[in-house]
C-alpha cells in the first residue's frame, strides 16, 4: 500500500467529519437569504485549500457569489488538470417531505444525507481530499493541478463563463476534471461522455386585472389557468412527441451503432419503475427508456402557479397563472435558437383573451466526448484499480453547461468521473451520498493522477 492509499484508508473518518460541516452550511444560491452562507461555503474551501498546502488560493469576488481558484503546478513536462466543481446547492423544500433535516447531515445504513451531500459538495470534494493525501505525505505530485470551484452552478453560472474569458491563462490546462454525475450502477463504475444541453423558460399568463368570483364572472371571462393548462398540453402530443416547430430540425439522428451500444447496458426496467413505485413509463414513441433520458430531447414543466392554494376552498377565477418549463437537448441543437422557437410557438398558440410573456432564464449546450481521449482513457483504468470491475461508458440525461463553455474557451475536453447513483435524489427531498463512494471516489481521483501522465505519453 503506498503512502497516499494510506493516507487516505487512515482519515477516513476525519474526510466525513470535514464534508459533514461542509453540508451542515445552507450555500443555496437561489435564495438572497442565504447569500451569507454561500460565501460561508466559499471560506470552507478556501480554509481547505490552504490547509493543505495548495498556491494562489484565491476568492474572487463577481457580482453574484464568489469563485475559489487554486494551483499546484510542480512540473514543466506533465499534464496541467483543472477540477472544477460547484459548492452551491439546491432549496431544500418542500422540507416537510425530508425525513432528517436538510442541512445536518445524517447517516444511515451507509448514506449520508443532507442537502448537496451529492450534488455537488460530496463529489466534488472528493478530489480536494485526493489532493491532500499526496501533499500531506510529501509524495510527488504526479500532475500539475489547479482547481475552480463556483457557487452559481444551480442559477446558471452566470458569472462562470466572463471569469473563465478573464482568466484563460490563469485556468490553461490540458483538460478538465468534474464530479457532478452519477454512476451506472450500484457498485458500477460508469464515465459519462455525453450530456444533454438545457433551455430553462418561464411562462406567464395574465387575464383580468384581479381575482374574480368564479360563479359571478366564470363563463365569461378567460381564465388564465385554463388558457395555461391549454398552451401545455400543446407542447407534446400523445406520443410524446414535442409539438415546437422546427424544434427536431438540428437532432443529430442516433446511429444503429448507437442505439446497439444502449441495448449492450445492463438497465433493469422493471426496477426503475419499482424504484419510482411507477407502474408503467412514458416518452417519446419509438425510444428505449435509456435513449429518451439521455439521447432525445426532452420537455417538462417544472412547476406551476395560480389561484388559491390555501386550506379548503375559495371560489376564485386567478388573474394570473405561469409554468417554468425545461428543455433537455442534444447534438446539435442550439439553446438560444430552441429559447426562440418556444417562445414564437407559445405565443402564437396563445388565446388573445389573455396577455402572453415568455421569459427565457438560462440554457447550456449538450456535449459529446470522444471516447479515444487519453484523459478518460486514464479515468477508466483509475475506476477499474479501485472498482475491480470494468466501466461502462453512458450518456446522461442531465445537463452541466460548463462543460461545453470548458471546451468553447479553454479548448479542453472534461472528464466526467461521477461517483454518485441516480437513487441520491438530486434536487429533491431527502438527497444522499454513499460513504463508501466518497472513500472510494478519493482513492479513484488519487489513482487517476497516479496513472494520467503513463497515458499521457
Amino acid at each position: 500500500m503506498s503512502s497516499v492509499e494510506k493516507y487516505i484508508k487512515e482519515n477516513a473518518k476525519s474526510f466525513e467529519e470535514q464534508l459533514f460541516n461542509f453540508l451542515r452550511i445552507p450555500s443555496v444560491s437561489t435564495d438572497s437569504k442565504h447569500k451569507g452562507d454561500v460565501k460561508k461555503a466559499a471560506q470552507f474551501l478556501i480554509d481547505q485549500l490552504n490547509e493543505i498546502g495548495l498556491d494562489k488560493v484565491t476568492l474572487h469576488e463577481t457580482e453574484g457569489h464568489p469563485i475559489i481558484t487554486a494551483e499546484k503546478c510542480p512540473h514543466e513536462d506533465r499534464p496541467t488538470v483543472l477540477i472544477y466543481g460547484h459548492y452551491d446547492v439546491q432549496p431544500s423544500d418542500p422540507d416537510e417531505l425530508w425525513e432528517t433535516p436538510p442541512f445536518e447531515p445524517t447517516v444511515k445504513d451507509g448514506r449520508v444525507y443532507a442537502r448537496g451531500s451529492s450534488d455537488d459538495k460530496g463529489q466534488s470534494f472528493t478530489h480536494v481530499k485526493a489532493i491532500e493525501a499526496y501533499m500531506k505525505t510529501g509524495t510527488d505530485l504526479p500532475v500539475n493541478v489547479k482547481f475552480i470551484l463556483e457557487g452559481e452552478e444551480e442559477i446558471g453560472s452566470p458569472n462562470l463563463i466572463p471569469f473563465i474569458k478573464a482568466n484563460k491563462e490563469l485556468l490553461k490546462c490540458d483538460m478538465v476534471l468534474i464530479s457532478d454525475t452519477a454512476m451506472f450502477g450500484e457498485d458500477q463504475p460508469s464515465i459519462t461522455y455525453g450530456l444533454r444541453g438545457l433551455a430553462y423558460m418561464e411562462v406567464h399568463v395574465t387575464g383580468p386585472n384581479r381575482d374574480l368570483h368564479s360563479g359571478v364572472f366564470g363563463g365569461a371571462v378567460e381564465n388564465p389557468a385554463n388558457a395555461l393548462a391549454e398552451i401545455i398540453a400543446k407542447l407534446k402530443d400523445e406520443d410524446g412527441v414535442i409539438q415546437i416547430p422546427g424544434f427536431y430540425d438540428d437532432v443529430e439522428p442516433m446511429t444503429a451503432e448507437m442505439r446497439e451500444a444502449y441495448k449492450q447496458l445492463p438497465f433493469d426496467e422493471k426496477g426503475y419503475k419499482k424504484d419510482l413505485n411507477l407502474t408503467a413509463l412514458h416518452g417519446e414513441k419509438g425510444y428505449g427508456t435509456l435513449e429518451r433520458a439521455s439521447a432525445r430531447p426532452s420537455l417538462d414543466v417544472n412547476g406551476l402557479w395560480s389561484g388559491y392554494q390555501g386550506e379548503g376552498a375559495k371560489t376564485v377565477l386567478p388573474a394570473k397563472a405561469g409554468a417554468k418549463i425545461s428543455m433537455r437537448l442534444v447534438p446539435d441543437q442550439e439553446p438560444q435558437k430552441i429559447a426562440e422557437l418556444f417562445s414564437d410557438y407559445v405565443n402564437s398558440i396563445a388565446p388573445d383573451t389573455v396577455t402572453v410573456e415568455v421569459e427565457e432564464h438560462h440554457g447550456g449546450y449538450p456535449v459529446v466526448i470522444d471516447l479515444d481521449f487519453y484523459g478518460l482513457k486514464a479515468a477508466a483504468k483509475a475506476f477499474e484499480e479501485v472498482y475491480n470491475k470494468d466501466v461502462l461508458f453512458a450518456r446522461e440525461g442531465g445537463s452541466i453547461p460548463i462543460v461545453a463553455d470548458f471546451k468553447k474557451v479553454l479548448g479542453v475536453n472534461s472528464i466526467l468521473m461521477g461517483f454518485g447513483l441516480t437513487k441520491d435524489a438530486l434536487h429533491s427531498p431527502n438527497e444522499s451520498f454513499s460513504l463508501k463512494d466518497f472513500h472510494r471516489g478519493i482513492q479513484t481521483s488519487a489513482k487517476f493522477f497516479e496513472l494520467l501522465p503513463e497515458y499521457s505519453e
